[in-house]
């Protein structure tokens, strides 16, 4: 089981990510500097971290998008490989045209952090299959636009399509129909809000991530 960490000037969470995955699956994770041109090979996971890419200048996530290693990443997507971005690595996949929609400023204009409860909407993606018959998962969330926004049509499509995955039970920053996360139509690439390294081990309050991220691995 082999996954990459990709790292952008800014990342802050690529340490977790890495270290999530590593005590959550056994997987070997290489870390990926934003300028690489090229990924290691035989890849299962790859990961957009959370953080702020190039100080979310601009908009957030949309400089890291224009990163050498982001072709490499939409090629491998394109070809199936499994790819998961949390946080600034969801605005990072809806710039680069991955996913659909945008984030947002929250709705009260301040950084929100916190754990959150979740309903899981889709337990049958390569990312929620693990979690068997539990249909509420614990995360914590942590930032200052994570309000998910797409027109009305597109929300329509993505609802009827089983693309929204996670769902909060409690809006904390004013997402559309309170989704939390979702995936594209080949269900290979998982953008949520919430951070499942921030919640794989009971003493972090939940061990919710760790069914994620082993989901990941049982199903590839």
């Amino acid at each position: 089981m082999k996954a990459a960490v990709v790292v952008f000037p800014g990342s802050n969470c690529d340490r977790d990510c890495k270290v999530a995955v590593e005590r959550s699956t056994g997987a070997r994770v290489e870390m990926v500097w934003h300028q690489e041109t090229a990924l290691p090979d035989d890849l299962d996971l790859i990961v957009l971290p959370g953080g702020f890419s190039y100080g979310d200048y601009l908009r957030c996530g949309a400089m890291a998008a224009q990163s050498p290693v982001m072709k490499e990443v939409v090629t491998a997507a394109n070809r199936g490989v499994a790819v998961v971005g949390i946080c600034n690595g969801f605005q990072v996949l809806t710039e680069v045209g991955l996913l659909p929609g945008a984030l947002l400023r929250n709705a009260k204009l301040k950084y929100i952090c916190k754990p959150v409860e979740l309903d899981i909407v889709n337990a049958q993606t390569r990312f929620t299959a693990a979690f068997g018959e539990q249909r509420d998962a614990v995360m914590t969330v942590g930032n200052g636009e994570g309000n998910f926004f797409a027109d009305e049509e597109t929300l329509n499509r993505i609802e009827g399509e089983g693309q929204v995955v996670f769902r909060y039970k409690d809006n904390p920053n004013g997402s559309a129909r309170d989704i939390a996360g979702i995936v594209n139509a080949g269900g290979n690439v998982l953008g949520l809000m919430p951070h499942p390294d921030r919640s794989f081990d009971a003493d972090l309050g939940s061990e919710d991530g760790a069914i994620l991220f082993r989901s990941v691995f049982q199903s590839a």
